[in-house]
């Protein structure tokens, strides 16, 4: 009792034990307990410290120290599954979660990338820094047409980069732009990141969608200013091809030959949410059947494709959702310490600014982005500040159309900062993709140098959203206004 009568003379028994459900939460995944196992383990016994030590009936520690929050018991515990399977199993938005992971993937069989590398070199091989270009470009319709981070990374690094390192580029910036460009798919919609932040923040996926596209060009056209000047300031670092073939009218044929298909299918997918024709569930089923169309008109269309293909399917929607029903224990045990108080009381009382709450609010995921994954941040940190972001007063533009505008915006500049996670260590996990496919020669240590200044060029894109909201609101007003 001592102890406890210590602690309350300065901290309630929330702000003692919200900290350290964190912190056992994270030195579970440093021993390398899965995420899911962490998140549930970490959950049942905090939950049980609550039933057995903090119960309600304890006078005499309520006596000693103020705990507000707790009430627990094993009857609570049972009002669970429907939590689970009335807020997710049966969650309608989280269908497209499968069919964008199945379009995606498809679309890595289909060979759409190979024909786009391969056009796209011949009309840019002659420039300086021709091939990052290439690239980048590629990337980027990737990232329109797939959403899928790992088939993005790991297509680009097999196509590009030995033909990069033929060409003596710079292994650090052939191994920086390929990385960036892969990772450019979590932001440019169809993105399962935004799906899922749509489900946690309960805002419209639509907005979500519309509002992410021109962040998301913006940072795609930073990387090609930066490319194109770096190939003037160091042409060393990206030399041109000794012998190049002049561009003719039948190279320019060919790349739109082989970039028509992915357009077709970003506008059948992004056109008919824009359009209104279909909500973001319907075009996500559009987008997966128009990709296994795409591959059956390549002759890339096999059963052994098509079960691999829902294989992956099955097991990467199954990961997903194996860390959103741990997550959701997680988090309901956190709210039964105060947890979400707790947070919104240490976050919104350290700046009287709003915008300045905002931004340490992004400086704290760019903090986790070095630790955790992307998942565990969206499902864990956003539904924690989504209560701070709301009661603050930001002028956030909603043009007279957008429910709870700044929560949009918020959500985009999160799916931005979130961006870096993929690049920097330990946890990077394009990073590692990417280290996979390299051939003998390129290191680690050339793939982390290679990251610096696309990491950098990701948060002046974040400083420039951040500076104007319009940005992420303008689209979406234009989309869904009267």
């Amino acid at each position: 009792m001592f102890i406890f009568e210590f602690v309350g003379q300065f901290l309630t028994l929330n702000e003692v034990l919200v900290p350290l459900i964190f912190f056992a939460f994270i030195t579970l995944l440093f021993r390398g307990v899965p995420v899911a196992m962490a998140l549930v383990g970490v959950a049942l016994i905090f939950y049980l410290i609550a039933v057995i030590f903090l119960d309600p009936f304890r006078s005499d520690l309520r006596d000693v120290i103020e705990f507000d929050r707790i009430g627990a018991d094993w009857r609570k515990l049972g009002t669970l599954p429907s939590r689970i399977f009335g807020n997710i199993v049966q969650n309608p938005v989280l269908v497209a979660l499968p069919m964008f992971i199945f379009m995606g993937l498809m679309l890595d069989q289909s060979g759409v990338a190979q024909r786009m590398m391969h056009s796209m070199q011949r009309l840019f091989g002659g420039l300086k820094g021709g091939l990052s270009l290439t690239v980048l470009l590629i990337g980027i319709i990737l990232a329109a047409s797939t959403g899928v981070i790992g088939a993005s990374v790991t297509l680009l690094g097999v196509m590009a980069l030995p033909a990069m390192m033929k060409q003596n580029y710079s292994k650090p910036i052939a191994t920086g732009t390929i990385a960036s460009a892969g990772t450019l798919g979590i932001l440019i919609p169809p993105s399962i990141m935004l799906v899922i932040m749509s489900d946690q923040l309960a805002i419209s996926l639509g907005d979500l969608f519309m509002g992410a596209l021109l962040p998301g060009l913006i940072l795609g056209g930073l990387y090609i200013v930066f490319i194109v000047f770096y190939g003037l300031l160091r042409p060393d670092a990206m030399p041109v091809p000794e012998t190049t073939e002049p561009v003719s009218w039948a190279t320019v044929k060919e790349v739109l030959l082989s970039v028509i298909p992915p357009m077709l299918l970003i506008l059948l997918v992004l056109g008919s949410i824009f359009a209104g024709f279909a909500t973001p569930t319907e075009a996500s089923g559009l987008g997966a059947l128009g990709a296994t169309l795409l591959a059956l008109a390549y002759k890339r269309l096999s059963f052994k494709v098509l079960r691999e293909v829902s294989r992956s399917t099955l097991n990467t929607s199954g990961y997903i959702l194996g860390i959103f029903l741990a997550a959701n224990f997680f988090a309901y045990v956190l709210r039964l310490y105060g947890g979400d108080e707790v947070v919104e009381h240490m976050v919104a009382g350290i700046f009287d600014n709003p915008y300045l709450v905002v931004a340490f609010i992004l400086f704290i995921v760019f903090l986790l982005g070095f630790l955790l994954d992307w998942i565990e941040i969206t499902l864990i940190i956003m539904p924690l500040m989504l209560p701070i972001v709301q009661g603050l007063a930001l002028s956030v533009p909603d043009y007279g159309t957008i429910n709870d505008a700044q929560v949009v915006w918020f959500a985009i500049l999160v799916a931005v900062t979130l961006q870096t996670s993929f690049l920097t260590p330990p946890v990077g996990f394009a990073l590692f993709y990417l280290k996979g496919v390299c051939p003998p020669g390129v290191t680690l240590g050339h793939i982390y140098r290679g990251i610096i200044p696309f990491v950098m060029l990701q948060l002046l894109g974040l400083f420039i959203v951040f500076q104007f909201p319009w940005l992420t609101t303008w689209l979406p007003s234009v989309a869904y206004g009267n």
